[in-house]
């Protein structure tokens, strides 16, 4: 069987080959990159090609250029998402800016993932996250109205302690939750609020978080520009 042939733009190859260098620790933080004449001669590309490419990778936070010296490898430490735990709120570092509370007919997998009968509408609430001010996640929490109508879940504003703490005061305590990750290229409103860079992609995490018995309470998507994050998987293994 042939092999597939990459089809992107040249100047796409040459950004992807430049990122497996950072990423594998060739090109390591504070590297000069060669010189664009370098780079031409090396990829046999055009110089604006080349310019191209490094355009795409200081949009995506490796490379950063200094006047008069070059271009050079950033100190760029991803942002570790443990599949085991949110992302907690931490001034200076990580804030949410809640965006809207509305009701409304979740999407097929949300509402699957509630249980909910065909139809039925669910408390919504989107935010996004900042990391040193700099967009770093959309999401959207759904309720189910049976739980949320009336409660602060319902309210257009912060929830003092957040939703699992509300949650717990109206009967139902978090115990598990389950994620289902995929990724796919993002939507206008995505790349617009998550401020991507071209062609970047996005990871999409959906939550579903149950209560005593089983009973879901709470279902999240959550989208992350895939060039900043990392997810992080533990498993402790049975010994024989």
């Amino acid at each position: 069987m042939p092999r597939a042939r990459d089809l992107r733009p040249r100047h796409q190859q040459i950004a992807a080959d430049l990122r497996d260098l950072i990423m594998r620790g060739d090109l390591g933080p504070g590297t000069q990159l060669p010189s664009t004449s370098q780079l031409v001669a090396q990829y046999g590309a055009a110089n604006a090609t080349i310019q191209h490419a490094l355009k795409s990778l200081k949009d995506e936070g490796f490379l950063d250029s200094r006047v008069g010296k070059g271009v050079y490898v950033r100190d760029r430490q991803p942002l570790v998402v443990e599949a085991a735990s949110y992302i907690p709120p931490a001034p200076g570092r990580f804030r949410y800016q809640l965006i809207a509370v509305t009701t409304a007919v979740p999407p097929a997998d949300v509402a699957d993932g509630l249980r909910l009968d065909p139809g039925a509408t669910a408390v919504v609430r989107t935010r996004i996250l900042f990391h040193d001010d700099q967009p770093v996640e959309l999401s959207a929490s759904y309720y189910p109205a049976d739980i949320a109508a009336g409660s602060g879940l319902a309210k257009p504003a912060k929830i003092r302690g957040g939703a699992p703490q509300e949650l717990a005061e109206l009967g139902f305590p978090q115990r598990t939750f389950v994620d289902r990750i995929s990724a796919r290229p993002p939507t206008v409103e995505e790349a617009e609020s998550l401020d991507l860079p071209d062609g970047t992609p996005v990871i999409r995490q959906l939550r579903v978080v149950h209560s005593d018995g089983e009973r879901p309470v709470e279902a999240s998507v959550l989208i992350k520009g895939a060039h900043l994050y990392e997810l992080l998987y533990r498993q402790t293994v049975a010994s024989e």
